[in-house]
């Protein structure tokens, strides 16, 4: 399980930048405020391996790097964890397709543990609800289309065996219950009778 800043475990960092000096400048400023730096990268290609390897809290990228930018870097990496970018540059073309690219914080070089820290929380935290809204969604979606197929099969019953809605509604939770099915298959079964395989 991954942790978080609010679980007591220190959160997992990757960090990605291609000069040597300021990626171990980077990596000590973040192991003496507490955090874990699991994995260190330099260049996009080698974090999105690191990142696939190691799922980190967090992926802290450097724009400009050999092989594969930061910014394109982040593209695959997002699917797996926030991002925050560090750029030398805050160009306002550099900055849009970090946020297109699904970037959550970014911070402009120079910086200090002190820039970096509200940064960081701010990715976790805001990859957190966005993560949980996603998945919110996807139930909603679920429970709509669920909701669409038991009226649909309602209705099928209703006028196949005369039942009221209640009644209809009643049969198809005792199907389920009796074929131990979810209430989506049966109302499935009972619109496409071949659409459910038998258990």
């Amino acid at each position: 399980m991954s942790s978080t800043i609010s679980n007591s475990a220190s959160p997992r960092i990757l960090v990605a930048e291609d000069e040597t000096l300021i990626r171990m400048d980077l990596v000590e400023m973040l192991i003496e405020a507490g955090y874990d730096v699991v994995a260190q990268a330099s260049n996009g290609e080698e974090a999105i391996a690191l990142a696939k390897e190691f799922t980190p809290d967090l992926a802290i990228l450097d724009v400009k790097m050999p092989v594969l930018d930061g910014i394109s870097a982040a593209e695959t990496i997002i699917s797996i964890a926030p991002v925050l970018m560090l750029t030398a540059f805050s160009q306002k073309e550099l900055v849009d397709r970090a946020r297109d690219a699904g970037v959550m914080a970014y911070v402009v070089k120079p910086f200090s543990i002190n820039d970096l820290v509200p940064a960081m929380e701010i990715a976790m935290s805001r990859h957190k609800q966005m993560t949980s809204l996603a998945s919110e969604v996807a139930d909603l979606h679920e429970r709509l289309e669920t909701r669409k197929l038991i009226d649909r099969a309602k209705g099928i019953l209703m006028a196949a065996l005369n039942l009221s809605e209640p009644e209809a509604f009643s049969w198809i939770q005792r199907a389920a219950m009796d074929r131990r099915l979810s209430m989506k298959e049966v109302a499935l079964a009972v619109i496409s009778p071949s659409a459910v395989p038998e258990r």
